[in-house]
């Protein structure tokens, strides 16, 4: 009998991270099921992604270690996940350590440590400087500077 293993993520801005928790995810079993937040479910959790639903789910379903990638539409949906693909082990980063114990009663659940040094959101904080809001926001400040720098002319 195989040993499925359950993930689910909203995998915006793919990095290494991600790559390496697969990667590790799959090491604990035969298959590997990744679930793919939508863009819906995100908007429901105040998050907004760079890359849309369809162009994560391709990159996730593309990788050697992933099985099968599958939209993740609620938060209610693990249970019945678990038990539609026989899930052995359901896994996640350790940042969520203890937020999904409640699913132990049908399965493993494991926490993994994530990469040192690498998240979405610290992409996400950088690429902040280039955002449209940001550059508006320096330029105001330059006008605000330069019209101080003239009353000294």
């Amino acid at each position: 009998m195989r040993k499925v293993v359950l993930t689910y993520g909203t995998f915006d801005l793919f990095h290494i991270g991600h790559l390496n928790l697969l990667n590790r995810l799959r090491e604990l079993g035969d298959f590997l099921i990744v679930g793919v937040s939508t863009d819906a479910f995100n908007e429901g959790k105040g998050k907004k992604t760079i890359v849309g639903f369809e162009d994560r789910l391709r990159i996730v379903s593309s990788l050697k270690c992933v099985d099968l990638a599958i939209p993740e539409e609620s938060w209610d949906q693990k249970i019945s996940d678990i038990k539609k693909y026989g899930v052995s082990i359901f896994g996640m980063g350790h940042d969520w350590e203890g937020h999904f114990d409640e699913l132990k009663s049908y399965c493993e659940v494991v926490y993994l440590p994530r990469t040192e040094g690498i998240s979405t959101t610290a992409i996400k904080k950088t690429l902040q400087v280039i955002d449209k809001t940001h550059i508006d926001d320096l330029k105001k400040a330059l006008d605000l500077i330069s019209s101080i720098v003239d009353r000294f002319d």
